[in-house]
């Protein structure tokens, strides 16, 4: 019986340079097929018809996360999880801001509610242990555990601890460290989540029919879309925030905890790939 192939499976967290690392990193490396997220829902298939003997598969989670693991698991048992983690306010105001720009007219306290937990977002998305606990269950591999300041502030040393943590090789010259997409500025999101109270400009289905979800989903995005770019020149509202200072902080205080203890998992991967190559 020949052995099952190594695979890695990136579960990228939305917000935490998963679609950087989709498509400027990951196609690099050495040593790897990469499998990327349009062919995720083929890749057990095509890990079992033994294409190669190691494997990269990468999809982004946020919600749907638990569902996910349980299903590629089951499929791929042997894989090892790459996570990266964002420290919980920063994590939940970059979160905030994407689904503003996606038309959520709430405010960051109703995307995120640390008191009655009635929020978007649940508590329970705050619990990075949590995280770790159910990859921990469902795969036989302890996943390799980042973090985002990492990839931010020392992102050369970033590419080079996670590639060879999978025991790949990554020329430094090839990746492209040119932003993915496009930031906007809060003068525009405060812009847009105002008209978003009036306006359903929410990513949904449109209409039954396929082409006439298609038409109405063009006339909504193309819509969004002009609107943030005349939130650049309206006039905006004096003392208005997107968010809150004192509410973020509240959050930093709410995950400091876990975050420390995933902050000590991803020192343990720097610090494996310190030991076993000292000259890097």
């Amino acid at each position: 019986m020949s052995q099952a192939p190594q695979v890695f499976f990136h579960v990228g967290l939305s917000k935490t340079g998963t679609t950087f690392l989709q498509y400027r990193v990951f196609p690099k490396l050495q040593g790897l097929h990469y499998i990327q997220r349009t062919h995720y829902r083929q890749a057990p298939a095509r890990i079992n018809r033994g294409e190669a003997a190691r494997y990269l598969v990468s999809r982004e989670f946020d919600q749907q996360f638990e569902e996910e693991v349980r299903w590629f698991a089951q499929k791929v048992p042997q894989a090892q999880p790459v996570i990266v983690f964002r420290r919980h306010d920063s994590y939940m105001a970059s979160q905030y801001r994407r689904f503003v720009k996606n038309g959520f007219a709430g405010r960051l306290q109703e995307f995120i509610d640390l008191d009655g937990d009635r929020g978007y977002f649940r508590q329970q998305d705050l619990d990075y242990r949590r995280y770790l606990r159910l990859l921990e269950g469902h795969f036989s591999a302890a996943p390799l555990v980042f973090c985002y300041d990492d990839l931010r502030e020392q992102p050369e040393a970033f590419y080079q601890v996670l590639a060879r943590s999978m025991g790949a090789q990554l020329s430094l010259a090839h990746v492209d460290r040119s932003r993915k997409h496009t930031s906007y500025s809060e003068r525009q999101l405060l812009f847009l989540r105002r008209l978003s109270r009036h306006l359903n400009l929410r990513k949904r289905r449109m209409a039954r029919w396929g082409p006439a979800h298609f038409v109405l989903k063009l006339f909504r995005e193309g819509l969004r879309y002009s609107l943030l770019s005349l939130g650049r020149i309206w006039p905006a509202i004096p003392e208005e925030r997107l968010l809150d200072q004192a509410y973020l902080k509240r959050l930093r205080d709410y995950g400091e905890e876990d975050w420390q203890a995933i902050q000590q998992r991803a020192a343990q991967t720097w610090h494996q790939f310190k030991a076993s190559h000292p000259g890097a």
